[in-house]
């Protein structure tokens, strides 16, 4: 097996995300001890954010192709092996601002690529990596799973969102929310996601 493991939570010993996607990682680990992991850290090794010149560096003939294009296309390339090459994408995100930090927002632009991991059809567009599953470490400040916050939700709808659109539809959530409420709703978030995360593999051996 496969990992490919993001982190994006800005601090990186007080992030609860990354709390939990290392505890994925290790539960993981003990389940596939041959499993090869690769970890890849967008804050302490952030991705320039997409545009314009990025954007058309694969469409730029090579010898046309501008020094920054050379160099960003091949940190794209990097990205998109790492997705090809996962069977299992392991995603710490936080809730930021009613969706997803803008370091993880620049891996998304890298790896959504039309020809690559979807296409257009006469049916609509079709996901290109088929046969992944992903498993999402979400914490939260406050409780947007269900009550009156819902509609705010553009983190964990928009990263299911994204990855069914590129082909991966296994999508499990291990979220812990009501983070900032009060350190007894903290505790049980906290105690509840661990519990979660104790499971997954005897989820994946039934």
């Amino acid at each position: 097996m496969n990992i490919l493991h993001l982190d994006s939570g800005l601090f990186t010993e007080q992030s609860v995300s990354r709390q939990l996607s290392t505890r994925i990682i290790k539960q993981l680990q003990q389940q596939y001890p041959d499993a090869q992991l690769v970890h890849r850290d967008l804050v302490t090794q952030p991705i320039n954010h997409l545009d314009a010149e990025i954007l058309m560096a694969g469409n730029t003939e090579k010898d046309q192709r501008s020094e920054r294009q050379h160099s960003e296309l091949a940190v794209t390339e990097t990205l998109l092996a790492e997705v090809f090459a996962a069977d299992l994408l392991v995603i710490g995100a936080p809730f930021y601002n009613f969706s997803i930090p803008t370091q993880l927002k620049a891996w998304v632009d890298r790896i959504a690529q039309a020809g690559r991991t979807f296409r257009y059809t006469e049916n609509g567009p079709e996901g290109l990596l088929q046969g992944k599953r992903a498993i999402i470490a979400s914490a939260r400040g406050g409780v947007y799973s269900e009550g009156p916050a819902t509609g705010m939700d553009h983190q964990e709808s928009y990263l299911k969102t994204l990855l069914g659109f590129i082909g991966i539809s296994d999508v499990t959530i291990v979220r812990a929310e009501g983070l900032n409420m009060g350190d007894s709703l903290r505790a049980e978030a906290l105690t509840a996601a661990s519990r979660e995360i104790d499971g997954l593999a005897v989820a994946a051996e039934a």
